[in-house]
């Protein structure tokens, strides 16, 4: 693997000299921006611009000289928190300033919290004596592993010009270039994020899906990442040199995956870190390495009362990954099945919430092809450019376009009485108690548990829904904690991705009723303001324990003010659900229905349609008279002729 390197996209690179007085500072920029050493410089130089053919990435690096004085302290941190890397120098004949090293700048850069690589530089090398001779490796290497931030150590003279090219070349290199991303220096290993992509890599020039690349495909790699072939005494040498090394890394069909890593492993050890860097770069990675944003782009203008979907190809392509994953053939993605599937994305994506326990599990933790499904559609819900991401990472390569389809607009949906959409999103409103929790657990055909815990955080499920007439509809439930309504509702848009809403309470409970009523007008307002209304539920939940004595009167009366259906009785403890979830989707599905309307709506509803009634009886009386006026001109005009 050989060739040029392809730099971060980046067209300038800002490196910050900073050290203690008298450290050489000023002079190392001059000598590296003249190649002369110059007898006098000013206390601090202006910014200095090191040309973009200096160096072979050809991008311009500027420099910034900075004061040692306290009271340019200020200063110095504000460049700091610019600076693309750091140059802290000491001076050779001044031990006292490499301890400052440690017992002040590098503490005063976590302070600060400056996050780029610092190359540590030891300047006046010409004056040190036999005194003050050292071995740098050794003296840096506790300094080094401690300080994880310094990416390397360099000595130089400017008066003599030795190594002064060499440390802006290093500043820039740590930059373009960074180690940390690839490589743990601890383990001396690839970092694992560096070797899931060059996993995914690898499969994707192993044309021929043998576990190997073959001569050819070593040589289409080459090309594409460095625009030259390899000769064939080059691969008979890059192999020899993996198979001597690790014979597993070679076999009969040609360099394995294990080889392909040990590859790029030695070119990190050996300190070409920008080899790794072009490969990764060439596939669309960044210094993340995650796919770049420009990779990632959705070809679709979405509304706030919009959402996007899979396709129906996509769809197909998760059935097929799903059983290709499916080694043992049960029907269920095991744990490690799923970790094996997800190897050639950054990270498992559904490791943390909101995804973690959105979905119905096998007693062993594994996923039935409904739940592999339901992942990946409450990921394309609220994470669309997330679920393109993941979808490229474990292969899938026909683009955006025919991976998403954008539903249609809600009000359109209203007036058409009727959705086209597959995946329906449920707010589920309650106070505390109210039985929320367990409702979301129930899509998941989780037990019901005693154990109670007040809800604080948003919490996810979802299901698919089996409909009359064999079709399937995929549910998600999102838990709203009452004491987040307020916060959640604040925007005009909080209701837009809602597609229904139920409002549970405690049946046994007249207060639990009365705050779920309160919620209820909250929610239908917000909709009657906002433009976005939501068909909604009432739930009358714990139907097992005795209700108070006007509970069923009280609730018909709430749902008859707002125009809504009656309230569904379930009991999850029991198992009682009263087809609980097909009546969400069918509520969903008929998005003009059970629309509940508060006073101030019907009134503003009423004056709407009296202006309305006027503005049109308005329009006839003008119309009349302007029909009237032309008749009689007519007849006017008549009456002059035949006179």
């Amino acid at each position: 693997m050989l060739g040029g390197s392809i730099s971060s996209g980046r067209t300038n690179v800002r490196v910050v000299v900073v050290g203690d007085r008298a450290t050489g500072k000023s002079s190392l920029i001059t000598a590296a921006a003249s190649e002369t050493f110059p007898e006098e410089v000013p206390p601090v130089l202006p910014p200095t611009r090191l040309p973009a053919d200096l160096y072979p990435d050809n991008v311009p690096v500027t420099i910034i000289d900075t004061s040692s004085s306290l009271e340019s302290r200020g200063k110095v941190a504000e460049e700091l928190k610019r600076a693309d890397a750091v140059v802290l120098t000491y001076a050779c004949d001044q031990p006292s300033t490499l301890n400052r090293l440690t017992t002040f700048w590098l503490y005063e850069f976590r302070r600060l919290e400056i996050k780029v690589p610092v190359i540590v530089v030891g300047c006046k090398l010409d004056k040190r004596d036999e005194e003050h001779h050292m071995n740098l490796e050794q003296v840096m290497a506790p300094i080094m592993q401690q300080f994880r931030e310094i990416e390397t150590c360099i000595e130089c003279s400017a008066a003599n010009l030795v190594q002064v090219p060499e440390v802006f070349y290093y500043a820039q290199k740590a930059v373009l270039h960074p180690t940390a991303p690839l490589f743990d220096h601890e383990t001396q290993a690839l970092k694992p994020r560096c070797v899931r992509a060059l996993k995914r890599i690898f499969i994707l020039c192993d044309h021929d899906m043998d576990d190997a690349l073959n001569d050819e495909e070593l040589n289409e790699f080459q090309i594409k990442c460095f625009n030259a072939p390899l000769q064939p005494a080059e691969i008979v040498g890059v192999k020899r040199v993996v198979q001597e090394k690790l014979p597993q890394g070679v076999n009969d069909l040609g360099l394995t995956l294990t080889g392909f890593l040990f590859l790029h492993a030695l070119f990190i050890e050996k300190g070409r870190l920008e080899t790794t860097w072009t490969v990764l770069r060439k596939f669309g990675y960044n210094d993340e390495i995650k796919l770049k944003d420009d990779n990632l782009t959705i070809p679709f203008k979405k509304a706030p009362d919009q959402s996007l979907e899979l396709t129906s190809e996509a769809v197909e392509f998760l059935k097929g990954v799903f059983s290709t994953f499916d080694t043992d053939k049960d029907g269920v993605l095991r744990n490690s099945e799923l970790d094996d599937l997800f190897s050639t994305a950054p990270e498992s994506p559904w490791g943390e919430a909101p995804y973690k326990d959105a979905v119905e599990r096998t007693p062993l933790g594994g996923l039935s092809l409904s739940a592999f499904l339901s992942e990946w559609a409450l990921m394309t819900l609220l994470e669309p450019a997330q679920s393109l991401a993941n979808l490229i990472y474990i292969g899938y390569n026909c683009g955006a376009a025919s991976a998403l389809r954008l539903t249609r607009r809600k009000s359109v949906d209203r007036k058409k009485q009727q959705t086209d959409r597959n995946v329906y999103q449920c707010f589920v409103f309650g106070p505390k108690g109210s039985g929320k929790s367990a409702l979301l657990k129930s899509l998941l055909g989780r037990p019901f548990s005693e154990n109670y815990a007040v809800t604080t955080d948003e919490h996810y499920a979802v299901n698919v829904v089996d409909r009359l007439g064999g079709t399937k509809k995929t549910l998600v439930l999102r838990e709203i904690p009452e004491d987040e309504v307020k916060m959640i509702l604040s925007t005009k848009e909080s209701l837009a991705s809602c597609d229904v809403a139920v409002f549970a309470y405690d049946s046994s409970d007249e207060y639990s009723l009365k705050r779920a009523s309160e919620l209820l007008m909250t929610v239908a307002r917000r909709g009657e303001v906002s433009g976005f209304m939501v068909p909604c539920l009432f739930v009358a939940a714990k139907d097992d324990l005795d209700s108070y004595p006007m509970a069923i009167k009280d609730s018909a009366k709430i749902c008859q003010n707002f125009g809504i259906d009656a309230p569904i009785h379930i009991s999850v403890k029991e198992r009682d659900l009263n087809s609980m979830f097909n009546r969400i989707v069918t509520a969903a599905e008929h998005p003009h229905l059970s629309v509940p309307e508060t006073e101030v709506g019907r009134s503003q509803k009423r004056y709407r349609h009296l202006v309305n009634r006027s503005l049109m009886f308005t329009s006839v009386v003008a119309a009349v008279a302007v029909v009237g006026l032309a008749a009689y001109r007519s007849y006017a005009a008549r009456r002059n002729t035949s006179s």
